[in-house]
């Protein structure tokens, strides 16, 4: 069960991490660092630094009120098309310290992938939507709700790791499934 958990927690970090880098990477460090419902394995364990948290609080700030400004939403999101994935691969890999007969490159790469994949969702399918038809006002309500759900992801992701794999699952089935039924109608049309 222990295994099952570790992975699903770091799934659910790393798709956090697409939607704001530095929050789960915070939330990570936080509570490793003031709880023992997570135990950061060398060189992760860096994390709980104060220097590092403090970076973080500092880039997380950064990023909260670039990401709330149009047009500099849109820069913030380019810039973080390198640093979501690569914050989510951190988070996956320190996260992950059950699986530890796993390579690292393994964990990196699945981290890299769910970040990426969220980020490029929300990068080049729902903020270009928000923003043409909203002339750009939706861009903070929307960028306010994805920093409530990183923050409220990354923590569920480390106290209830099953309902967030069960949550994943879910969102993950239901585009799919979206996907195929419009593949269909267009055939059919």
């Amino acid at each position: 069960m222990e295994i099952l958990t570790g992975i699903f927690s770091a799934f659910g970090l790393s798709a956090s991490a697409g939607l704001n880098a530095y929050i789960p990477l915070l939330v990570v460090a936080l509570l490793a660092r003031f709880t023992d419902l997570i135990k950061l394995n060398p060189p992760w364990d860096t994390l709980t630094s104060w220097w590092i948290i403090g970076l973080l609080v500092v880039l997380g700030a950064i990023e909260f009120f670039a990401d709330k400004v149009p047009a500099v939403n849109h820069i913030n999101d380019a810039i973080q098309s390198f640093v979501r994935p690569a914050a989510g691969a951190i988070a996956f890999a320190a996260s992950a310290k059950v699986i530890t007969d796993v390579h690292p490159m393994l964990s990196l790469s699945l981290g890299l992938l769910v970040a990426g994949s969220v980020h490029a969702v929300k990068s080049v399918a729902v903020r270009p939507a928000v923003t043409a038809t909203t002339g750009g006002a939706g861009n903070a309500p929307v960028s306010f709700m994805e920093d409530v759900i990183s923050t409220i992801l990354s923590i569920l992701a480390i106290i209830i790791p099953i309902l967030v794999g069960v949550i994943l699952i879910l969102i993950t089935t239901t585009v799919i499934w979206w996907l195929w039924r419009r593949a269909n109608a267009r055939q059919q049309a």
